[in-house]
């Protein structure tokens, strides 16, 4: 009978013998990370994510973790006793609303992510695009047409934002200085209003300035999914767009896979849509020949 410890180890080794040469080829190499759902509530897949975060920063890639935060709001505003709306899965933001929002966000969210790095021995700093002027916004609105309705319908959702401009100036001193940056997706508009943004967006739009090699999305699915409910490995943007004319993507995937496109489209190499609920999802999808998601490349290699 074989040794189980010996089975163990020699998994190990395979691990870190496939990991090699993508740690050669990302070294030094911008990797954005957004960071959501399920892997954020968890207690162990916090910690998990913590420290995938740090060895990607210990290997000599350079990671940006880009978070959202949608239950601790819903959480506090329910504490509040402040109503929560939403108009084509957006969240309606009034000023009220907004101020629950910065604070959780840019508050709790965001500090226990930086605590979260920090306790893993990383280098790690919170932020939000407020500061130094980093993302720049625009009020979003909503069309909403229908066969009853003679004409499309705008919908004014309040203080929720588009990504107008990236002002990478912080970021760029952030990395230079060896740390982790930890963004919450609160942006400033021209008026200096402030305005919640979809933190996939964000992550996109940051990715794209920064050239980063790598836009990772983690979602609570295996990834994209065929018309058979299987998931993708690996997929062009073509066949994406493809998927999406035919119904296939539909729903709360829409925003994770236009921003993929953006992103592809935009100059980012490849972004990566992950399941998060898997432990080590992050340094299974970087690091491993199978991954555990779906890869959109903009090219065959």
């Amino acid at each position: 009978m074989a040794d189980s410890n010996n089975i163990e180890v020699h998994d190990f080794a395979k691990v870190l013998t496939e990991a090699l040469p993508y740690i050669r080829e990302f070294h030094g190499h911008r990797i954005v990370v957004k960071y959501g759902g399920a892997a954020m509530v968890g207690e162990d897949l916090k910690g998990q994510f913590a420290r995938d975060i740090v060895l990607l920063k210990f290997v000599g890639m350079c990671p940006l973790v880009v978070h959202g935060g949608g239950p601790q709001i819903g959480e506090f505003l329910s504490r509040l006793n402040i109503e929560t709306r939403f108009e084509s899965g957006m969240r309606v933001t009034d000023a009220e609303t907004m101020d629950v929002v910065e604070m959780v966000l840019g508050g709790l969210v965001n500090k226990e992510i930086v605590s979260a790095i920090s306790a893993m021995g990383g280098r790690a700093v919170g932020m939000s695009g407020k500061d130094g002027d980093t993302i720049r916004a625009r009020r979003l609105r909503v069309v909403r047409a229908s066969a009853e309705l003679a004409a499309e319908e705008i919908i004014d959702i309040g203080h929720v934002g588009r990504v107008s401009e990236i002002n990478p100036r912080l970021l760029h001193a952030l990395i230079e200085d060896d740390f982790i940056p930890v963004i919450a997706p609160i942006g400033t508009g021209e008026g200096g209003e402030t305005y919640n943004i979809n933190a996939d967006l964000v992550a996109e739009a940051i990715a794209s300035e920064l050239s980063a090699s790598k836009l990772i999305l983690i979602t609570d699915t295996p990834g994209i999914l065929d018309g058979s409910g299987e998931p993708i490995h690996s997929i062009s943007p073509q066949a994406v767009q493809a998927l999406i004319d035919q119904g296939v993507i539909s729903g709360g995937m829409l925003p994770k896979v236009r921003a993929a496109l953006d992103a592809i489209e935009e100059g980012v190499p490849s972004v990566h849509i992950i399941d998060g609920r898997v432990p080590h999802a992050l340094l299974l999808e970087v690091f491993t020949d199978a991954g555990v998601g779906t890869l959109i490349k903009a090219s065959d290699e």
